[in-house]
């Protein structure tokens, strides 16, 4: 694990960075407190920091205060190493936001054991932020597809639809449904069905833009959001997606199935006054999917 060494005296910083290179750490060193703040602040920055309290042009103290300040995640676990004895100085040091403090002359034992204690509080948020991370992503996308669930992409048409009330531009949203999909499941069974499901999520999330948006919006209907994207670019769009779905057929467990795709498009209007609400939005586009189907399905029809 990478250390950093905060310490103005060579010969003690010398000593104290043998020592840890023995025990196994990758030591970055620093000789005054605003070259470990820069540290300490920098991507990649050791998860692990030793700063004597008394350092010149920023004392050890002040640096911890910044760090607490500026960052928090990944967590910096800081011992403070210090001749103070008063216990308000100590204290004023935990407060400051150092984890740990060690007086000198200290035990090399004793540190040992109390950077042992840093690494396993470290490892434990790690632990902790790889779980909710995972919590997150399950919370926001579908099982089945992977793309965004029903309620985060309608959080994100909000989200895009405030942006361009700022901005004054336009917004496009395609509603799109697999056709006869509750045949293809009678037909072929519900694992076969889940298969076209994610060959159809696969093949629109491969055309996205960086910034589009990709949703199931429910059972076989998808949401898609196009940001700066007027209706003529949206529904040309659509087209091209439709063409892409149909051109070959679905590879299940019980044969190749044939897959097409109907979509309804609608967009919003140009300038900060004429954007409509998320749900007026999407029920315009589910209009124009509705008309696409009573059309004879596979094809794409605009509000």
């Amino acid at each position: 694990m990478k250390i950093l060494i905060a310490e103005d005296d060579p010969s003690f910083c010398r000593l104290l960075k043998e020592k840890l290179t023995m025990w196994g750490y990758d030591v970055v060193v620093a000789e005054n407190g605003k070259e470990a703040l820069e540290i300490l602040l920098s991507d990649g920055s050791p998860r692990l920091a030793m700063l004597d309290w008394m350092m010149p042009g920023m004392e050890g103290i002040e640096v911890c205060r910044k760090v607490r300040e500026k960052v928090q995640e990944p967590y910096t676990y800081i011992i403070l190493l210090t001749a103070q004895q008063r216990d308000e100085d100590l204290v004023a040091g935990m407060e400051a936001g150092a984890d740990d403090y060690i007086t000198k002359p200290f035990k090399h034992n004793e540190l040992r054991l109390r950077l042992r204690a840093g690494r396993r509080i470290i490892e434990l948020q790690s632990e902790l932020i790889e779980a909710r991370d995972r919590f997150q992503e399950k919370a926001a996308h579908d099982s089945l597809t992977g793309l965004w669930n029903h309620g985060e992409i309608l959080r994100i048409l909000d989200q895009e639809l405030a942006r361009t009330r700022r901005t004054g531009d336009c917004l496009s949203v395609i509603m799109a449904d697999i056709d006869y999909f509750k045949k293809i499941n009678d037909t072929y069974g519900h694992l076969a069905g889940d298969t076209v499901l994610r060959a159809a999520a696969a093949r629109m999330h491969a055309l996205m833009r960086s910034y589009d948006y990709v949703g199931r919006y429910g059972g076989e209907e998808f949401l898609i959001i196009l940001p700066e994207c007027c209706i003529d670019c949206a529904a040309a769009f659509a087209e091209r997606l439709r063409t892409a779905i149909g051109d070959d057929s679905v590879d299940t467990s019980e044969g190749l199935i044939r897959l097409t795709i109907s979509m309804g498009v609608a967009s919003s209007g140009i300038g900060v006054d004429l954007q409509p609400k998320a749900d007026i939005l999407v029920m315009s586009a589910d209009e124009a999917l509705y008309r696409a189907k009573e059309k004879g399905r596979n094809r794409v029809e605009t509000s």
